[in-house]
């Protein structure tokens, strides 16, 4: 066995080699821990340095406080709206920066913080050199690891920028809401224009029974004029007689009914198609009201046979009137666009045929509008209601007629659909009452035209 050598102070060697291996550990703990501290004193300043630039980048003010409500940090957004120099507002309270009613509100939102934890939020003035600034507070709680209050957050943006963000938004939706109102009465314009033709042609032709008929009401006057001047100057009985036959006065009597009778029809038919003008612009604004939907609807298809020169009738199945809720020039302008629509896709074909039919379920009326054509494309039919969107050829049709129709009908509560089946069948669906929200209902205007 070897031996160990004893020092001077009474020391082995291998003392010392255990002494000095102690050391060298120790001595490496140490570098090692600080090299850990190192490491995380690095990691708290990237923190600081991220809280920093946090505060400092924010655009609306914000503030860090303590429980006792005095403030650690603050944002420079702030500190320039408080126009403090940086580090002057650090343990001021921070209702002190506000309004003294602002002040309350903060101190007693704080207090509640420490019980209920729920952010708070409300109006409050921040004091600064150039006058008091309206501000939307939110106060929030900060809790530590175990959940305990250690302080609060309280943030809060510029009301005046507020203000004219919601002005900005209630300005567009005005636009928005004028300009749809714009494309809904433009469409219309449009669907008018395109019966014009029709109008003219069903005016043009009672007109002239009108005319014709007092053309020769008039000859029968002169006629007639000059056989009582006759007869007033004191003509005998055989001047009278060959005067009548001259003037061939029983032909006129004979003809005379039949002038009046083709000028009272013609008239009546002018009343008629004057009428059915009256109604189709009646309640054009919009305004909500009971109405019949079977006699608006067939007024609508009315015009449209006769603007459209088809020679296509609608046939219509279903009951002889049905009040509804809604606004009539609007329904009338959709089942005017559905008809259209529907003539367009017949033209050319053999044996066109158009069937409407009105029916209720469950508390709404249904609509329904059917022809025999070709029928929507498959690939089509997800994008027959996008605004825009037709098939007709370039400068046929603006893409707004369905688009608009869908959008009435939304707003009336219902809606429109494009169903399966062969041709094209679209179903509009309408609600028979207005919802209770609505506004006050009124009768609509049952005034007939003068007789």
């Amino acid at each position: 066995m070897g031996q160990s050598h004893t020092t001077s102070g009474g020391f082995t060697e291998d003392s010392w080699g255990d002494v000095l291996s102690a050391v060298d550990r120790t001595y490496a703990e140490l570098v090692e821990y600080q090299e850990r501290l190192e490491r995380q004193n690095e990691a708290l300043h990237e923190a600081r340095r991220f809280i920093g630039s946090v505060l400092g980048s924010v655009s609306d003010i914000m503030a860090v406080v303590g429980r006792d409500g005095v403030i650690e940090e603050v944002s420079a957004s702030l500190m320039r709206a408080a126009e403090a120099e940086p580090g002057a507002l650090a343990g001021r309270r921070v209702a002190e920066l506000f309004t003294a009613e602002g002040a309350a509100r903060i101190e007693g939102a704080l207090a509640d913080l420490r019980l209920s934890r729920e952010t708070a939020s409300f109006e409050a003035d921040l004091v600064s050199p150039s006058g008091a600034q309206p501000f939307d507070i939110a106060l929030s709680a900060r809790l530590s690891d175990r959940g305990r209050y250690v302080g609060a957050v309280l943030t809060g943006r510029p009301l005046g920028e507020l203000r004219r963000a919601y002005a900005e938004l209630e300005r567009s939706h005005r636009q928005l809401k004028e300009a749809q109102g714009q494309l809904v009465r433009n469409e219309k314009l449009a669907t008018l224009g395109r019966l014009l033709a029709g109008v003219a042609h069903e005016l043009n032709n009672p007109i002239s029974f009108v005319y014709a008929s007092t053309h020769a009401l008039q000859k029968y006057v002169t006629r007639f004029e000059t056989y009582f001047e006759r007869v007033q100057a004191g003509a005998t009985r055989e001047e009278l007689v060959a005067l009548r036959e001259d003037l061939k006065l029983e032909r006129d009597l004979r003809n005379l009914r039949e002038a009046i009778h083709g000028a009272r029809e013609g008239a009546e038919r002018v009343r008629d198609i004057v009428a059915d003008l009256r109604r189709l612009s009646a309640d054009g604004s919009g305004e909500r009201v009971r109405f019949d939907l079977v006699e608006t609807a067939k007024v609508a298809a009315r015009w449209v046979e006769r603007g459209s020169k088809s020679g296509i009738a609608v046939r219509y199945e279903g009951p002889e009137h049905l009040e509804i809720w809604g606004a009539p020039g609007h329904v009338q302008q959709i089942v005017m666009n559905l008809v259209q629509n529907a003539m367009d896709a017949l033209k050319g074909h053999a044996a066109p045929e158009l069937v409407m039919r009105v029916a209720t379920e469950g508390g709404r009326a249904l609509l329904t509008l059917s022809d025999n054509g070709p029928g929507v494309p498959q690939e089509v039919r997800a994008a027959i209601f996008d605004p825009f969107f037709t098939t007709k050829p370039v400068g046929q049709g603006t893409g707004l007629g369905l688009a608009i129709s869908a959008k009435i009908a939304q707003e009336h509560g219902g809606r429109l659909v494009l169903e399966d089946g062969p041709g094209s069948s679209f179903r509009l669906e309408l609600p028979l009452d207005a919802p209770a929200e609505g506004p006050a209902e009124r009768p609509a205007d049952k005034r007939e035209p003068p007789q």
